[in-house]
């Protein structure tokens, strides 16, 4: 059996496909099992065993039906449906919600251009094209992890909905222990939220004073960011008093992983730097406004209660991205009030709770001073 499974999705939500994707490899161990992601990222499954073959698409080229028409556009979606034909597909499994009408004519053209027999999915009612459904009840009425799953499940796939995944190598790991002392907690502050909607991000102002709160209670402070986030890093290293280190926009995405696997705590809005954190198994404080904490809140395993918490203004017009069956406002609303409401002192006694937890089982812990 040949089996494409089609993330074409930022880093974050590749991983909450790999628990699907162990699942259907130990299921199903003599499968071959591709994935198709877009260029950006690729770096989450390099080296993963769950997965043979990475085919790559741009599908930004595709995102709009007028950019879709251009010859560029053309050209290469032709070259790439013949190398889609060509690799002989038993399987093909859409690990999407089909929010758009756009959106599903797209994966309804790849799934009928790879030839495939069976096209497993979900199905909100715009899932014509699917010969194996499984029921889209909205975003938040399941993890996407648990999503991801059902569409596994189609397949054959059966087991439990473990952790996420990210593969790293032992270069990777000896970077983030010279990079990282002993000796005090260490957590990590990441400010950022990728480029898809920067209203998902708490103000930067208070991350800055989270991260001078934790420092004058003792904490190592590792300052974390994507790309483009060097100047958030830089604002927030500023404002530290105490020891602290700034790697913002200085790592790979695995590197950043194995410095998060050292962390004892992660804090950060809801961005795919977040998934990264709870797939390397660091305790994660997610602070959510705008986007759906029942869609993409931190996945730590089946037990939602180990391992997490989610920070969040409960007010009526929250989220107001990723609702329901509909897409939402990416950028939010102008006063922001699901963010601003969350104070930084709130998020660090919060951190040191959930820290608390793991210090109450070793005698020799260190406590911070209050």
């Amino acid at each position: 059996m040949k089996i494409l499974v089609v993330k074409l999705a930022d880093i974050g939500d590749v991983l909450t496909a790999t628990p699907a994707l162990r699942s259907l490899r130990r299921t199903l161990p003599d499968a071959i099992i591709d994935i198709l992601v877009p260029p950006g990222s690729k770096v989450v499954m390099d080296g993963s065993p769950l997965v043979n073959n990475i085919l790559l698409f741009r599908k930004g080229l595709f995102d709009s039906a007028s950019g879709s028409v251009s010859p560029r556009s053309l050209a290469e979606a032709l070259a790439f449906f013949v190398k889609l034909r060509g690799a002989g597909y038993d399987s093909v499994a859409i690990m999407h919600h089909l929010t758009t009408t756009w959106g599903a004519y797209k994966y309804a053209a790849l799934s009928l251009g790879s030839g495939a027999r069976i096209t497993a999915g979900l199905d909100n009612g715009k899932g014509w094209f699917l010969t194996h459904k499984a029921p889209d009840c909205g975003f938040g009425a399941k993890r996407e992890v648990e999503y991801c799953m059902d569409v596994a499940k189609l397949l054959g796939a059966d087991g439990d909905t473990g952790p996420m995944e990210l593969t790293l190598s032992k270069a990777d790991f000896d970077f983030a222990e010279a990079a990282l002392p002993d000796g005090r907690p260490i957590i990590a502050i990441h400010a950022g939220s990728g480029s898809y909607s920067q209203a998902r991000r708490w103000p930067e102002e208070n991350f800055a004073d989270l991260a001078e709160l934790l420092s004058r209670d003792g904490a190592f402070i590792l300052v974390v960011g994507g790309p483009g986030e060097e100047e958030l890093g830089a604002y927030i290293s500023r404002r530290i008093s105490g020891p602290y280190l700034n790697m913002a926009g200085k790592t790979t995405i695995k590197q950043l992983g194995a410095l998060l696997g050292r962390c004892d705590a992660f804090v950060g809005s809801d961005s795919g730097v977040m998934h990264v954190a709870s797939a390397v198994g660091t305790q994660v404080i997610a602070i959510f406004g705008p986007s759906n904490h029942k869609a993409w809140g931190p996945w730590t395993g089946s037990n939602q209660e180990a391992g997490s918490l989610i920070i969040r203004s409960d007010i009526p017009c929250s989220p107001c991205l990723y609702v329901g069956l509909w897409l939402g406002s990416p950028r939010g609303c102008p006063a922001r009030t699901c963010l601003y409401e969350t104070k930084p002192r709130t998020v660090a006694d919060a951190t040191w709770k959930l820290i608390g937890v793991r210090e109450e089982r070793n005698e020799n812990s260190w406590s911070p001073s209050r």
